[in-house]
């Protein structure tokens, strides 16, 4: 096992909002630690915020001045790769780009050690495939952090088909004890959240392009789907605003992604209302607008407030999410506990989503999706197979 201790360099490639805040992560649990990025604008910028983020911690009083300049002092603003040479740990936080990731890689073997672990904070390329560009793939991981990064405890540790079972080990424990909930995923599109969760978005998405029940059409319909999952499901954020504030663009990317890679799976069909968002450039609250209007002169949604609509957007929405999250299962995405804790962890779902389907029932559910189906006669809402097993025999997944 390769031994990760606090003496360990951990750098940092991609000087953005992620790497910067895997940096600040890593420095305040007591590492040296490199950020790079090869755009020193974008070094800068990170330097800045960076500095500004302990200003105002020490403001808060979570540090004393000297604390935050002992972790400052901690991050090497770097620029150039040569300086990830003595790192033990190496964590890419770039564009996602396959053929760029890979680049990235093959340059980085040729400055570290072999002992180094190179890690990519991919959200839903395959792991795997970077490795392929290596010469050591053993030592290639996915270490997928969710920003904000020093806020989110959620960490999904992704090995490949090459990843050695030790470096996958070391990862874990050092994730640990950094403070994160760190789960274990196969190297599969999306990995647990990107994959569950795009059910949120698609079948609320869906549920507003058909006026379902009377939703209504622009904001107020937007709002009402939002409202009923608050509501009724106890979301902290609706799917809408949610996907406001991660970026029309980069929701849609990342749908369009999980869709190609699963060979056009029809569960995660992307839909023409987010394409045209995204097209217009209304990705969310960054740039003023998204499936609601952020101006200062914008107009207050309107959401119909009926109980029995709430409740029959919920049962569809949530249907499709345990749905997902039985498959991931029964596919061995993941464990049944790492499912359900990265579900709470990485998007604050009130309760996991195995544990939820254990409380509504998996006849429930199964029903539900089969009225889906027969409705609309699409493989959108085939049940897995394991939740027909499960509902046959009156199952939980929880004892």
């Amino acid at each position: 096992m390769v031994n990760l201790s606090k003496n360990t360099t951990i750098g940092v490639i991609g000087a953005g909002t992620m790497g910067a805040g895997i940096a600040q992560v890593s420095a305040s649990s007591g590492h040296p630690t490199v950020l790079f990025d090869a755009n020193s604008a974008m070094v800068e910028k990170a330097r800045t915020s960076l500095k500004a983020t302990f200003a105002k911690l020490v403001e808060k009083g979570k540090y004393s001045a000297e604390q935050a300049d002992a972790i400052l002092g901690r991050i090497v603003f770097a620029d150039s790769l040569q300086a990830f040479s003595s790192c033990g740990l190496i964590i890419e936080a770039i564009i996602e780009n396959l053929g760029i990731k890979k680049e990235v890689f093959t340059s980085l073997e040729k400055i570290v050690s072999d002992d180094c672990i190179l890690a990519t904070n991919t959200s839903s390329l395959s792991v795997t495939s970077i490795a392929a560009a290596c010469r050591l793939p053993q030592r290639i991981i996915g270490i997928h952090f969710f920003n904000p990064a020093p806020l989110m405890p959620l960490v999904e540790v992704i090995p490949g088909i090459a990843t050695a079972a030790d470096r996958s080990a070391s990862v874990k424990t050092l994730l640990t004890s950094w403070g994160k909930s760190a789960v274990t995923v196969k190297d599969t599109p999306g990995f647990i959240v990107n994959r569950v969760a795009r059910s949120y978005y698609g079948e609320s998405i869906r549920i507003y392009e058909e006026s379902w029940e009377g939703v209504p059409q622009g904001i107020d319909g937007f709002a009402t789907i939002d409202l009923a999952l608050k509501t009724a499901g106890g979301f902290k954020m609706g799917p809408f605003e949610l996907m406001d504030m991660i970026g029309n663009d980069i929701n849609f990317t990342v749908t369009e992604t999980v869709w190609t890679q699963f060979f056009y799976d029809a569960r995660f069909k992307p839909s023409l209302t987010q394409e045209r968002l995204f097209e217009a450039g209304r990705f969310g609250k960054k740039s003023g607008a998204g499936y609601y209007d952020y101006s200062a002169n914008a107009t207050s949604p309107k959401p119909l407030t009926d109980s029995s609509l709430q409740q029959k957007i919920f049962r569809r929405v949530i249907a499709m999410l345990i749905n997902e999250a039985v498959d991931a299962l029964y596919l061995n995405v993941a464990s049944r506990d790492d499912l359900d804790l990265a579900m709470m962890k990485g998007v604050n779902y009130p309760k996991g989503l195995l544990q939820w389907c254990d409380e509504i029932g998996a006849k429930e559910i199964l029903q539900t999706l089969t009225d889906l189906h027969n409705t609309y006669l699409e493989e959108r809402y085939r049940p897995s197979v394991l939740l027909r097993k499960m509902a046959a025999e009156g199952k939980k997944f929880y004892s």
